[in-house]
């Protein structure tokens, strides 16, 4: 387990960050994985800002389909951290129960046929190509 920085530990540079995770998701919560990186500070802030941008930017998807995303790649990726963390962001933007058990049957089909699909090594048609 990795040494987590407490606000109260952090160097200036840190609690910058960490204060604004605070005001962007308007909590005075720092999870796990933020105190995580703060081991190291040019991780911690550009990872941050990345996160931040993609997840919270103005864009063509809403909040809660963003998360649904990024719980069904953390799922495919085995991040269990990710699916508990995200998976409550979710709840917290609206997912409800039949909503999660759907989106795990879609990741469920999708594992299998991209499986089934690199496994037969299906030729993409030409009507499915830009």
């Amino acid at each position: 387990m990795s040494k987590m920085i407490e606000y109260g530990d952090a160097s200036d540079e840190v609690r910058a960050v960490y204060d604004d995770i605070r005001a962007t998701r308007k909590t005075e919560y720092i999870n796990n994985f933020w105190k995580v990186l703060a081991q190291h500070p040019p991780t911690l802030r550009r990872t941050w800002q990345m996160v931040k941008e993609v997840m919270t930017s103005p864009g063509e998807l809403d909040p809660l389909t963003r998360e649904l995303i990024y719980v069904a790649v953390s799922v495919t990726n085995g991040c269990e951290y990710c699916i508990a963390s995200h998976t409550a962001a979710a709840r917290a933007k609206g997912m409800t129960d039949a909503m999660f058990g759907e989106l795990m049957a879609i990741v469920g089909a999708a594992n299998m046929t991209n499986r089934l699909a690199n496994g037969f090594q299906v030729e993409v048609d030409e009507v499915f190509k830009r």
